[in-house]
């Protein structure tokens, strides 16, 4: 089965570059981030004329997250428990069955971050976006460690906003106070691997110059100057059924596309 993740950046200004992407790398499944549609709005056949089952959870003009799926999508649960105060569309979880397991899937946009407001201390000033990647990701942790404890195959992806190491920017010095590359991000992205996740594109492919997002000023794309913070997590069990992880950079040379691109895992469901 191959499962992808693509931040759309915008189901209706992207619709013929996630379409045309659809038709080409035929995934069966694949989680979708800052669709920016409602639920309502959300242009289903787009995606059910081709034969997808479709779960969304949209907010008008921002965020929002969706997962398409050729096999009928069960259990499907929308948002990040821990506030029930926060109204961001930016989590998603549905199982999938194969022919043999069956995975739970968890699709995210997690917080850019930016811009990072500190107090004199250093802390993140509460009420600040930075604050809020940083508490998310505390209950994106205690959610998965939940997850983790059921002991089946289970993916998390999507656009996680993290660089995880200096590898994984082609100008690391320019991102180093970065919300998405702070240490105290990078550290929060840890904790969660080591809650006993592998990054499927690292178990497949090492060394720099992979990327997921390229900015769409100063011929970033061009220039290969990206960084990688889309991410496919796999824990063991799903970790033991991987094939396959690659990021389809061609997607980015195409019409009117988005600052990401896709990528995709092939697990032997």
């Amino acid at each position: 089965m191959k499962i992808a993740s693509f931040n759309i950046n915008g189901i209706k200004a992207r619709a013929g570059a996630l379409t045309r992407w659809l038709d080409d790398a035929q995934p069966d499944l694949a989680v979708l981030q800052e669709i920016k549609s409602t639920d309502e709005t959300f242009p289903r056949e787009l995606i059910e004329d081709r034969g997808y089952n479709l779960e969304t959870h949209g907010q008008k003009g921002f965020n929002g997250v969706a997962i398409l799926s050729k096999a009928p999508l069960e259990d499907v649960t929308r948002g990040l428990p821990g506030d029930d105060a926060d109204q961001q569309a930016r989590w998603i979880e549905a199982t999938v069955t194969g022919e043999r397991h069956a995975l739970r899937i968890c699709g995210l946009y997690l917080p850019n971050g930016n811009p990072v407001e500190l107090d004199d201390d250093g802390t993140p000033r509460a009420g600040g976006k930075y604050a809020y990647k940083l508490a998310w990701m505390d209950r994106m942790e205690a959610r998965l460690r939940e997850l983790m404890a059921q002991e089946t195959p289970l993916l998390v992806t999507g656009d996680f906003n993290i660089i995880p190491q200096a590898e994984d920017a082609a100008r690391p010095e320019a991102w180093r106070e970065d919300a998405l590359f702070r240490l105290p991000s990078r550290a929060a992205f840890r904790r969660v691997l080591n809650l006993g996740f592998a990054d499927a594109f690292r178990l497949r492919h090492a060394g720099p110059g992979h990327y997921t997002f390229w900015d769409y000023q100063a011929r970033a794309f061009e220039r290969n100057d990206g960084i990688r913070i889309d991410h496919v997590l796999l824990n063991a069990y799903a970790a033991d059924l991987l094939q396959e992880c690659r990021i389809d950079t061609d997607v980015r040379a195409g019409e009117k596309p988005s600052d990401h691109v896709p990528i995709w895992a092939e697990l032997a469901l």
